[in-house]
């Protein structure tokens, strides 16, 4: 079956995704960039017109929609870092400083880069940042006065931000972006609920578990902090009682969906007019709240009778009523945490790989005749961001991708080179990013190449002259990053993996310790919470290996029924708390101490990196790997025997996959 295999890497690292337009995102993109280039046209500053729709374009790639106070948070830390790097790069500029002074000026500040872009997904968009404006800084032409760069792309961004605020005004509850996340999350339980029994359910519970990552991170950062780790139960109730109603019912939702996931595992359907219920407490949030009237059905196992209960403890919360739902306190915040975290192995780490890659980059660039040399280390920030997927998959897309955009951009530059019409070009392009950018990297870079080609142009260079630099700079500096930041680069994939897996496990662990332990109506749903998040993200870096070529795709493939595996015990531990709960069971201390055996072996083996299961026909078809199902996601046709031990049937599960099944 190799010859299946190595078609299929490559096939899905061009599959497009298809998401929806974000119709809000793109009008504030479009506006944000047209309006600094049409002011600038109109007071004959172009110059600083430019560096104004590059601080929007900067804000439009970190535009969400999220509440105000996250959104301008996330918008102004990833800007004041771009800002920061633009006053170095003009600084250097200005200085005339030449080519060892330039090469050590953004080596330096490529570790800086690399080291808070491995803090998580702000630092990752705040670091790119400083490096991509500080190589700009340093090569495009300078406004007047120099310094103005910087304060200009501020006011940018800015206006990106004042145009979103008028999404989260009170007194709208559709328009919250809480309570859209929220109403999201409980039509994703409605359709998992409805999937129930069929072979839609596996795909249909990821999604529910995409949305409630989505709706965790909208959440005040209190709230948040209880998916750091799973040694510490936590929650967002404090000993008066949780204080934000939202906050309340993503609890109740959180219920919910481990009821669910427990009736996933055990293959048990139930009534359509309970199955309508999230749905209709989706229509009630959107709302800003009501009645929602739970069916009075008969639930006849513990996972029905749990999912009964949640379901009408949901049903309060949205009307506003107090539920009990007895969750534990949450930690005070950490103020060392990000400090810790800039000063870890792996910040460290990723600074160096940053930090090489740019140093390859200007040792090559300053003996290379390459015009606007800039253009390599812009390319090497944004080919190297760690939460954008696979390395490989972006190096290789950034070339084919610049190769197009230049394609545009010339067959644009032919038709016309007014200005007012290449402002409507940036417009219109800055528009797409939004989209692109979730639908495929190299489309993204499609849309940007032509957008930076039309600054350029606009700046005062000549955007013709751009074309064949521009295709051997982005080549390589593709080639850089393949060559010294992931062939040579001592992290493989085992790194990326592998760790993703360890947490996964720990956490499924304490989610089990507790459930053991009779710690079910307090720690139970916050620690489940943080398992299945760290499971999301272990599946999410085995699904971005497998774009990736042999070795990286086959190590991908070998793990991936273990991150499956890992899911259906996820549910098994449910449906076990929902026996305890409410079936009586007494927990058996056998297969309690088996479930653990084995979750300590697949950890041993994770951190030794020894896959426990090698490639078959059944783990590597076409077709099944890439898609949202495997055949391990459904190990078994008949439905679970409530009289029976859930976590036994789990153990003989992990116990043959460790055989080697």
């Amino acid at each position: 079956m190799s010859s299946p295999n190595a078609v299929s890497w490559w096939a899905r690292a061009v599959r497009p995704a298809r998401p929806p337009l974000p119709l809000a995102l793109m009008a504030r993109a479009a506006a944000g960039m047209a309006v600094p280039l049409a002011v600038g046209l109109l007071v004959h500053r172009l110059d600083l017109g430019v560096f104004a729709g590059l601080g929007a374009m900067h804000a439009t790639m970190n535009d969400r929609a999220e509440p105000s106070r996250l959104r301008a948070a996330r918008i102004g830390t990833a800007v004041l870092a771009s800002a920061l790097g633009m006053l170095l790069g003009t600084a250097l500029q200005r200085a005339d400083a030449d080519g060892l002074t330039l090469g050590v000026a953004l080596t330096l500040t490529a570790f800086a880069s690399g080291a808070l872009s491995a803090t998580g997904p702000r630092g990752s968009a705040a670091g790119m940042l400083l490096l991509v404006s500080a190589a700009l800084g340093s090569g495009m032409p300078l406004p007047g006065p120099w310094w103005a760069a910087a304060p200009m792309m501020l006011a940018g961004a800015g206006f990106v931000v004042l145009l979103g605020l008028p999404a989260g005004a009170p007194g709208r509850p559709a328009s919250d972006p809480r309570n859209r996340a929220l109403a999201a999350a409980y039509d994703a339980l409605g359709r998992t609920l409805a999937d129930l029994g069929t072979p839609r359910a596996v795909a249909s519970r990821r999604v529910l578990t995409a949305r409630l990552n989505q709706f965790q991170d909208l959440l005040p950062g209190r709230a948040r902090r209880h998916t750091k780790g799973p040694n510490l139960p936590t929650g967002l109730t404090g000993p008066n009682g949780p204080t934000d109603p939202t906050s309340r019912m993503y609890e109740a939702a959180l219920a919910a969906t481990e009821a669910a996931t427990g009736l996933l595992w055990a293959r048990r359907p139930v009534p359509p007019e309970v199955a309508e219920v999230p749905n209709r407490l989706a229509a009630a949030v959107r709302r800003g709240g009501g009645e929602v009237a739970v069916p009075g059905w008969r639930p006849d196992t513990p996972a029905r009778q749990a999912l009964d209960v949640a379901l009408r403890a949901a049903a309060d919360t949205v009307a506003g009523r107090d539920a009990q739902l007895g969750t534990a306190p949450a930690p005070a915040p950490d103020p060392w945490r990000l400090r810790v975290r800039l000063l870890s192995g792996p910040s460290v780490r990723y600074g160096l790989r940053v930090a090489l890659c740019i140093a390859v980059g200007s040792a090559v660039t300053a003996n290379y005749p390459l015009g606007k040399s800039y253009w390599v280390p812009m390319t090497i920030a944004f080919v190297l961001k760690p939460d954008l997927g696979s390395v490989f998959l972006r190096a290789v897309s950034r070339s084919v991708g610049t190769v197009l955009g230049v394609a545009v951009t010339a067959a644009l530059l032919v038709l016309t080179t007014e200005e007012w019409a290449l402002a409507v070009v940036a417009a219109l392009c800055v528009a797409l990013l939004p989209y692109a950018t979730a639908a495929h990297y190299g489309l993204n870079t499609v849309v940007m190449t032509p957008m930076a080609l039309v600054l350029i142009q606009l700046g005062g260079q000549s955007g013709a002259a751009e074309f064949r630099p521009r295709v051997l700079d982005s080549v390589l500096a593709s080639a850089v990053v393949l060559l010294f930041g992931y062939l040579l680069w001592p992290e493989r994939p085992r790194h990326r993996i592998e760790p993703r897996l360890v947490t996964a496990t720990t956490a499924l662990r304490a989610y089990l310790d507790a459930v053991t332990a009779g710690r079910a109506e307090r720690a139970e749903v916050w620690l489940r919470r943080t398992a299945y998040r760290s499971l999301a993200d272990a599946r999410q870096e085995v699904q971005q290996g497998l774009v990736e070529p042999p070795p990286t795709g086959r190590l991908a493939e070998r793990w991936l029924p273990t991150t499956a595996a890992l899911e259906r015990l996820g549910g098994a531990v449910a449906a076990f708390a929902a026996q305890v709960r409410y079936g009586g069971r007494v927990p058996d201390p056998a297969e309690v101490d088996r479930v653990r055996r084995a979750l300590d072996e697949l950890t041993a083996a994770a951190r030794a990196h020894r896959p426990p299961t090698t490639p078959t026909d059944r783990t590597t078809a076409p077709g099944h790997a890439a898609g949202p199902s495997t055949p391990h996601d459904t190990p078994h046709d008949t439905p679970h025997d409530p009289t029976l031990s859930a976590l036994g049937r789990a153990a003989d599960e992990l116990e043959m996959l460790l055989a080697g099944g």
